[in-house]
């Protein structure tokens, strides 16, 4: 299971650069000012980083005890993100409504397109993630002392 620090890491870096990706072509895309989308985006970026690290140290609990922390598969990864996102949409849809002073259809559609780089990002993001910082997992030892040991095919760091 990621440590508390590794959780904080793993969320700032995802919304970093997401916030960086979507004020500059979020405003572009969508015709609104740079300020308004960029003052949406971090907004969207407060709530989505908490609700990330929730997220995310709960379903490391629930892989830890129903998957003993397996490989995830491509299925897993996109239930993974789509959960995530559900968890965005619906609270985003009014927060955007009343920032962008838009209606709620103009609202869901804008969070629907967000919601669709979201999907593909956080994919590749936990993935790129995963690979670049390895979950280390526990093994017992002869003497009953645990020790961090890494998954075969990992590199040492």
């Amino acid at each position: 299971m990621r440590t508390v620090k590794d959780r904080i890491r793993h969320t700032l870096l995802f919304e970093g650069i997401a916030l960086a990706l979507v004020s500059v072509f979020g405003a572009w895309i969508t015709g609104h000012s740079m300020q308004a989308i960029g003052g949406l985006s971090i907004m969207f970026s407060l709530y989505a980083m908490a609700w990330n690290f929730v997220f995310n140290l709960l379903f490391d609990l629930w892989d830890r005890r129903y998957r003993n922390m397996a490989p995830r598969g491509p299925l897993l990864r996109a239930a993974h993100a789509c959960l995530f996102e559900i968890g965005v949409l619906i609270p985003g849809l009014f927060l955007t409504v009343w920032w962008l002073k838009i209606t709620f259809v103009e609202a869901f559609i804008l969070d629907l397109g967000f919601s669709a780089f979201f999907l593909v990002y956080a994919y590749v993001y936990n993935w790129a993630y995963d690979v670049i910082f390895p979950v280390r997992t526990v093994q017992t030892v002869r003497c009953g002392t645990p020790m961090m040991a890494q998954k075969e095919g990992q590199p040492e760091h």
